[in-house]
């Protein structure tokens, strides 16, 4: 077994004018050099769950340890070690795609040749060294999408967030920004992810919790999940069964 890089235990968390939690009683462990997905519909507190343990939203009840260390006491300790992407495109459109990792990375503490080098590796990488110099407003939905992820993993953190990261790209970008993932987790990366499309879901994760409500109703290796449930045959057939809802969207 590898050790926790993520151990939560009982967590709730409910939103001001709220009578229902948006994380209920919640408890969940990420094991190190995991690519973990969090799936489930819009509004069943995965984004919540995300931006706690990015130290990014307080909650109410509950322990929340990151490589050993705790949330909110020890955010310090934790920020270094953790890379979080949005969904959405967090960059500055009239800077060029290589002024913006060079912000990032500097925000990230990197400078001078170490964020030289790390930013023509990653951009070499993903397939935009001829692009780096263009406006990011010129850039397509893909190759934005793309310099958004760079921009989380400069500083090559022990735990990357990702929500959403292929929403609206091309299938070339697609196939670029996953085959990179595969890459940064063989190197020993943690990754979080979510995402709406099962299939994709489906290949890229070790492990996949489904939460709806605020809590976790199931959760194993895809395939293990798969085969348990009669008659099921796709981690989107798998949830529907779940949940008796075609609220999930694909």
């Amino acid at each position: 077994m590898m050790p926790a890089a993520i151990t939560v235990k009982h967590l709730k968390k409910t939103y001001r004018g709220n009578t229902a939690p948006a994380i209920a009683r919640l408890s969940l462990s990420i094991a190190q050099g995991a690519v973990f997905g969090l799936l489930g519909p819009n509004g069943a507190g995965k984004t919540t769950l995300i931006n706690i343990l990015c130290g990014l939203r307080s909650f109410d009840e509950g322990e929340v340890h990151v490589h050993g260390y705790s949330l909110p006491g020890q955010w310090k300790e934790i920020k270094p070690l953790i890379g979080f992407v949005p969904q959405e495109i967090a960059l500055f459109p009239l800077l060029s795609a290589y002024e913006n990792l060079k912000v990032f990375g500097g925000i990230s503490g990197l400078r001078g040749a170490a964020l030289e080098g790390c930013i023509h590796d990653l951009l070499s990488k993903f397939g935009l060294e001829q692009s780096k110099r263009r406006y990011l407003k010129t850039l397509s939905g893909g190759m934005k999408r793309r310099v958004n992820l760079i921009a989380g993993i400069l500083h090559r953190p022990k735990i990357l967030f990702l929500d959403e990261p292929t929403a609206g790209v091309d299938v070339q970008s697609k196939q670029v920004i996953l085959e990179n993932l595969r890459e940064i987790n063989r190197q020993g990366t943690t990754i979080i992810y979510t995402s709406h499309y099962m299939e994709e879901a489906e290949t890229l994760c070790s492990r996949v919790a489904f939460i709806d409500g605020g809590e976790i109703i199931s959760e194993g290796t895809p395939a293990e999940l798969i085969s348990q449930q009669p008659g099921c045959a796709s981690l989107e057939m798998l949830y529907l069964q779940l949940t008796g809802t075609s609220r999930f969207q694909v």
